[in-house]
């Protein structure tokens, strides 16, 4: 990566000349500082998107929000603050699975109940990034806000597959293609979800500790052509050094660890130490992707740990996509608490639908 300064941050500010980054805590940045900056007024933001992190909603006060600049505020709160101060058409929440369940539904109760203090109605669903074109089963809880009159319909899934979720049974709230029905008769099938190979075997192969700059072989699937649309290199593609007791452990990897002999490891979850495999999606994908001890993130057929490039792939971002951290760890954990893109684009144009944009 080039330094700040460089060509390329005169290339970012080209590719996005009315975005604005502030680094650092959002409850230190008042919105009225926010909106100066941006040169808008409250009520000229449609939408506002965000995935507060669920530390916190246990003690979720719902007056509080409707304190804009409150510094107690929790990072909900300030999320819900920003609903509150710019009042959007919509909004959209993000976050884990496990929000529906936690602390038994109570927090997920108060998030909804905040936003009903603020005049929106809500809506909830559990979305399999697998169903919507992206080739990781990645779950995320996905909650929508519209003003009263405005009515959000959700996506239809894309892709077939079925996948289990965990710790959740209501099916009634998860977004899953539906089963086939008389009246589906002579509608095409959906195709299945895409795969580890559909997404990364186009790369070319790298060594541990080895970088590529160059594809060496065309796009095989659409979905690789796609995410190579506009790209003029292949950047990240570079394997973490594994040391020589870890190249040991990599070369025994199967599908879960129990395929690691046991002198070699001292304890870790089922899917630690574990290789991908190439005819299925991908399973979530971590922060520590490119550290074999990671959630199952060894190569389907190479001796290594992903690459960040490949698990941007996984993620659905194209190859074009400018990551602003320079050491491979930062982009991974960039890459790893991302939205996958294309779910994130099923998101969007289901709402421009609702408010006619």
């Amino acid at each position: 990566m080039e330094p700040a300064g460089s060509q390329r941050d005169s290339r970012i500010q080209a590719i996005t000349p009315k975005a604005l980054g502030i680094p650092g805590d959002i409850r230190k940045t008042s919105r009225p500082e926010i909106a100066k900056r941006l040169g808008l007024r409250r009520g000229d933001i449609d939408v506002i998107i965000g995935g507060p992190p669920c530390q916190g909603f246990s003690s979720i006060r719902p007056n509080r929000s409707a304190n804009f600049d409150d510094p107690r505020n929790n990072l909900f709160e300030e999320f819900a603050a920003h609903v509150g101060y710019w009042r959007p058409l919509a909004f959209v929440f993000e976050n884990v699975v496990g929000l529906a369940t936690h602390n038994n539904g109570l927090d997920l109760e108060a998030v909804e109940d905040t936003f009903g203090r603020l005049n929106y109605q809500t809506d909830w669903k559990i979305l399999n990034a697998a169903h919507f074109g992206v080739p990781q089963k990645r779950e995320r809880l996905i909650l929508i806000g519209t003003q009263p009159g405005i009515q959000f319909r959700w996506p239809k899934p894309t892709h077939a597959g079925r996948f289990r979720t965990i710790g959740f049974k209501d099916s009634s709230r998860m977004l899953i293609p539906s089963e086939p029905t008389l009246l589906d008769q002579g509608a095409a099938p959906l195709p299945p979800a895409l795969t580890v190979a559909d997404a990364i075997d186009d790369l070319p192969p790298v060594e541990s500790g080895e970088t590529a700059t160059q594809y060496v072989a065309p796009a095989r699937t659409v979905y690789q052509k796609e995410r190579r649309v506009d790209a003029f290199e292949l950047t990240w593609h570079a394997s973490t050094r594994h040391t020589e007791k870890m190249m040991e452990i990599i070369r025994h990897a199967g599908p879960n660890i129990s395929y690691i002999p046991t002198h070699l490891i001292t304890s870790g979850f089922s899917s630690c130490y574990s290789r991908l495999e190439a005819d299925e999606p991908s399973p979530t994908i971590t922060v520590n992707f490119v550290h074999p001890a990671s959630n199952k993130c060894i190569h389907p057929t190479q001796h290594r740990a992903l690459t960040p490039r490949e698990g941007a792939r996984l993620q659905s971002f194209d190859d074009s996509f400018l990551f602003a951290p320079n050491t491979r760890n930062q982009v991974a954990k960039q890459i790893g608490n991302a939205v996958p893109p294309l779910l994130g684009r099923v998101i969007g144009e289901a709402l421009a639908v609702a408010l006619n944009v």
